[in-house]
């Protein structure tokens, strides 16, 4: 059997939640508002990576840090 290496949950304002669900190597959630869809993939390889996907024309993908990176920026900016 392979090694369980994350583990993810989603929640919703309706009391539903679905909690430890394994994962070897990634995990993706998909949410759909209206016309459109917004992707998160995280993958635990060598260095965790996460990719966030709008639509087909707008995408992001580096790692961990990377993110956090990019989310302090914009926090300090305002």
């Amino acid at each position: 059997m392979s090694e369980i290496r994350m583990t993810s949950e989603a929640r919703t304002d309706y009391d539903c939640e679905a909690i430890g669900l394994p994962a070897e190597r990634w995990g993706e959630a998909v949410f759909k508002p209206g016309d459109h869809e917004i992707v998160m993939e995280v993958s635990v390889e060598e260095k965790v990576i996460v990719s966030i996907m709008v639509d087909e024309d707008a995408m992001w993908k580096g790692t961990l840090d990377g993110l956090k990176s990019m989310l302090k920026d914009a926090i300090a900016k305002g």
